[in-house]
């Protein structure tokens, strides 16, 4: 499935409709945003079952804030609604078929479950 723009309008019902959306934050000006756009395109044909969605920080500044992003590119991944994964830089094919696997195989149920079971102190 090929990347989708995401924006203020429809990052949220896209995060929490869907299994799995991974986010790519870049902007134009960004050399290694521009880097890793075809990786990231190349990854979201091979893996139609997941949401490739990208933001523009020039044009959703708004967004970038309340995502706190501070440097781009920034790759964010959820699963069912929820921050798994966040880092900033542009990955290399090898390394993003690396975080792929890791959402996907990740038990977002029975660790959101130990993570309730830490916060609660038992």
């Amino acid at each position: 499935m090929p990347t989708v723009e995401l924006g203020a309008e429809n990052f949220e019902s896209t995060v929490t409709d869907n299994e799995i959306v991974l986010v790519d934050f870049w902007a134009s000006w960004c050399g290694p945003c521009r880097q890793f756009s075809p990786i990231y395109d190349a990854a979201s044909e091979e893996h139609p079952e997941i949401v490739f969605g990208k933001v523009n920080t020039e044009a959703e500044q708004a967004l970038a804030g309340a995502a706190n992003i501070t440097s781009i590119p920034t790759l964010m991944a959820f699963k069912k609604g929820n921050l798994v994964f966040s880092q900033p830089g542009a990955l290399p094919a090898p390394a993003l078929k690396q975080v792929i696997d890791a959402v996907v195989d990740l038990d977002i149920d029975k660790a959101l479950a130990e993570q309730a079971s830490k916060e609660s102190g038992e």
